[in-house]
């Protein structure tokens, strides 16, 4: 192979261009034929044996490129890259890579060196003193203790107490450490006593009050901690959740030994749950004794009112009237002027503007509601006490309350007093009242008209209330109880539009108003709007939870809706709230009698009729309950019972000798029936059961009782007569209040024919008695048990639910067939049971 000419290297060159530059006199294609290259590759580490005379030195080293060159000196044959003798290049070698021939087989492989620039973290942890240990686990304490706390301030109780209780094993482990390390003298007694009071506070948090009073026992037996003996104030609030109060008196007393007479307020605390557990105790003369040291020292709304509420469970007058005054005596400490503008100022007003609404108004705001409670339901208290009647113990209290810092109170007093007065049923005093205030322009007067015309709604007299009601609209604008009333009036007076805006006027000016809210869904109900009226309720229902009427309004109107599995829903709530309401549990048997679930229907109107065993409604649907399971035997007992508390009504008697007939007791049936006949000759239900079972049993009274029949029949046509002329003759003269197309309830069959005498001497035949049973049938199928109406109001809605040809009937029109008493059916009175 000849050598290459090697071209000199520009500055600009690149230090490794050209190595992939083959020029054309060294052909790679032959590289297999080359007998030296062959034998470098052979070789180890590029050796070319019998080429080089002598070891190699550092300063031979193989090429990349393309040429090669002989050197002279040490006949060295070295490979060159293409650039020039001078020029140093970087080491391409193994050995740059990190790699040396010496290296042993156990050590690993590092081209950066970066052993030597780590340690182990062992060694770094052996380096770490006793004390760093030591600070380190007090600070991972302190967090856990942080922790905790924060987490029970979230209301994550469980979870604040782990890590309570990993803070106390860590710190049970600092302990066994700074002992180990010969450290004991630095230990932090701040730390502990903060991780034994975490751990406590987080056990009662939990309820697990045992723990809790073992780890406060720890503490305040330790005389290490300064001032533990007032944890024992928190033993005692556990005591007294346990309902152990001499146990909680006692660690009450044991802390307020050790608080310093400095630290009045603590002192005060403590004392005034002493007094309260007395009072639980029913020890009141120790309580009072508590009590009255606090009013000496610190007085104080509470203190004041439970000292009050002491002194009338002893019927101590004179006292209570002695408390009263020191309660009126009582400091608000509330300046109210320095939220009110006194000046033009931009800057000022602004600046009152921002804090008319910030935290501190309303602690302000809060403090006086507080105070004025107490007051109003101290005098309420104790008005009916201190003096011989009720009306002086009254005035005594205003007298007082008007001469106090607390004058504007006496106002609403008055109004108590008139609101007193109407639950005793004094209405002619809460009206003088009441009426002391209609000339005074403020809003206490303003309540007084709005309760005046509440009275005289009650009463009736609605033009009264509707005046009394815009009295007070114009004394406040924005009373909303004003709007009610007038509303009231509107709906009373059937102008449900403006009753609806009266109401909404009043919900816009109090969205609180649950009276305006129920009133509007009641308007909404009567105008047909159901969805509404249903909005409505359930916005009220989502205020006051579970109120009886709110709930039994969306159970009706969900009914009317047509959704009664919801309707159902909200009538078994309402029966959670009121279980022995029998209307309510009478509704739900109503509803699953209409879906045919009469096993449901039957429990329920049981139920009702457990609780309330005289509504003729339930009686009847029992009795027709079990003559549909064809066991009238049974009910006998409920027609029984309904017959004893009517006595005059046929009705029941004729049921009970049906549910006879209908089990086989013929005899008894016709003993009942005769008994019927005695005590009602005129009635023709009965009189017809006689003939057929006189018939029936082959009794010769048949013929007699048909006699009746015939007489009883045409004597109730004449009647019907009579009034039916009467009627039209009422109506031809235009008095008629009834109208002439339809025909009334009292007469349920219309008149047939002409007023004249001639036409009404005619014996009534067989036909005319068919037509009319016939006028009977399509008339009850209309009105529906319009007997019923005769002797009490029922929903005229009200469906048989035995059926037409199973329930016996009990009255002319009463059934949607005219035989149902008996199992003849239409069969109709043969010629031979007429008399000639």
């Amino acid at each position: 192979m000849q050598n290459l000419r090697i071209a000199p290297l520009d500055e600009e060159d690149d230090l490794y261009s050209g190595y992939n530059d083959y020029p054309s006199a060294f052909n790679t294609k032959d590289l297999e034929k080359d007998e030296l290259f062959q034998q470098a590759l052979k070789s180890s580490y590029g050796k070319r044996l019998g080429v080089f005379t002598s070891k190699p030195v550092s300063g031979m080293r193989f090429g990349t490129g393309t040429g090669l060159r002989e050197t002279t000196g040490s006949s060295i044959l070295r490979p060159v890259t293409g650039v020039q003798d001078t020029i140093n290049r970087p080491m391409t070698a193994v050995r740059g890579a990190g790699y040396t021939s010496q290296r042993s087989s156990s050590q690993m492989f590092d081209p950066l060196n970066q052993a030597s620039k780590m340690q182990p973290a062992s060694l770094e942890r052996a380096e770490e003193s006793p004390e760093e240990k030591i600070k380190r686990l007090e600070r991972r304490i302190t967090e856990l203790i942080d922790e905790s706390c924060t987490a029970r301030s979230r209301g994550e109780y469980r979870v604040a107490l782990d890590k309570a209780k990993e803070a106390s094993s860590k710190e049970r482990n600092l302990i066994r450490m700074q002992e180990q390390s010969g450290l004991s003298d630095t230990h932090n007694l701040d730390l502990t006593f903060s991780v034994l009071f975490n751990l406590a506070n987080q056990y009662a948090a939990n309820d697990m009050y045992t723990e809790s009073l073992n780890t406060y026992q720890v503490i305040t037996k330790n005389k290490m901690f300064h001032n533990a003996n007032r944890l024992k104030v928190n033993m005692g609030n556990i005591y007294v959740k346990l309902g152990h109060y001499p146990k909680a008196i006692k660690m009450y007393r044991m802390a307020l030994d050790q608080v310093p007479n400095t630290h009045k307020d603590l002192r005060i605390k403590i004392m005034h749950n002493i007094a309260i557990l007395f009072v639980k105790m029913g020890q009141f003369n120790e309580a009072c004794s508590s009590l009255e040291y606090i009013m000496q020292e610190k007085p104080d709304f509470k203190a004041g009112f439970h000292l009050i509420v002491c002194y009338y469970a002893l019927d101590e007058k004179e006292k209570m009237k002695q408390g009263f005054q020191m309660l009126l005596e009582v400091p608000l400490d509330i300046d109210e002027d320095k939220y009110i503008s006194a000046t033009d100022d931009i800057t000022a007003n602004l600046l009152l503007e921002v804090i008319r609404n910030d935290s501190l108004h309303e602690l302000e705001r809060e403090m006086k509601r507080l105070a004025e409670r107490n007051i109003l339901t101290a005098a309420k208290l104790i008005a009916p006490a201190i003096e011989d009647n009720f009306s002086a113990g009254y005035n005594w209290c205003v007298d007082v309350i008007k001469n106090s810092n607390y004058a504007p109170l006496a106002g609403d007093l008055e109004i108590n007093r008139a609101v007193t007065f109407l639950k005793q049923g004094d209405l002619p005093q809460a009206l003088e009242t009441l009426r002391a205030f209609q000339k005074k322009e403020s809003k206490v007067a303003s309540t007084a008209a709005a309760n005046l015309s509440f009275i005289h709604y009650l009463q009736g007299d609605l033009d009264q209330s509707e005046k009394c009601g815009e009295l007070s609209k114009e004394a406040d604008g924005y009373n909303a109880a004003a709007y009610v009333s007038l509303g009231n009036c509107s709906f009373s007076k059937g102008e449900l539009q403006r009753a609806k805006e009266l109401y909404t006027i009043a919900l816009e000016n109090d969205s609180s108003c649950i009276e305006a809210i129920y009133n509007l869904g009641l308007v909404s109900k009567q105008q047909g709007l159901f969805e509404d009226a249903l909005e409505y309720f359930l916005k009220l229902h989502a205020i006051v939870n579970h109120h009886p009427h709110v709930l039994y309004q969306l159970g009706h109107i969900h009914e009317l809706l047509g959704d009664t599995e919801q309707a159902v829903e909200w009538f078994l709530q309402l029966l959670g709230t009121v279980p022995t309401d029998p209307g309510v549990l009478q509704k739900i048997g109503e509803i699953y009698d209409s879906e045919n679930d009469k096993q449901q229907a039957y429990h329920y109107h049981f139920e009702s009729f457990r609780h309330f065993p005289s509504n003729f409604v339930v009686l009847d649907w029992l009795g027709a309950y079990f003559v549909s399971l064809h066991v009238a035997e049974k009910a006998v007992a409920y027609y029984e019972r309904a017959a004893l508390m009517q006595p005059n009504e046929p009705k029941w008697r004729l049921l009970i000798g049906s549910c006879y007939r209908r089990s086989g007791n013929y005899q008894q049936a016709l003993h009942i029936y005769k008994e019927i006949h005695k005590d009602f000759p005129e009635n023709i239900e009965c009189l017809k059961f006689l003939v057929r079972m006189c018939s029936d049993l082959g009794l010769k009274e048949a013929a007699d009782y048909a006699l009746e029949l015939k007489k009883a029949e045409k004597t109730k046509e004449l009647r019907e007569r009579i009034g039916s002329s009467r009627s039209g003759s009422r109506r031809s003269s235009g008095r008629s209040s009834r109208g002439g197309a339809s025909p009334s309830v009292d007469s349920p069959i219309p008149p047939t024919r002409g007023g004249s005498g001639e036409q009404g001497s005619l014996p009534p035949t067989r036909d005319s008695i068919t037509n009319q049973r016939l006028i009977k049938i399509s008339l009850a199928e209309t009105t529906g048990d319009v007997f019923n109406q005769q002797f009490r109001n029922i929903d005229a809605s009200y469906s048989d639910p035995l059926g037409p040809l199973e329930r016996p009937r009990t009255a002319a029109g009463s059934r949607k067939n005219a035989d149902q008493y008996d199992e003849f059916g239409n069969e109709e009175i043969g010629d031979d049971l007429l008399p000639e």
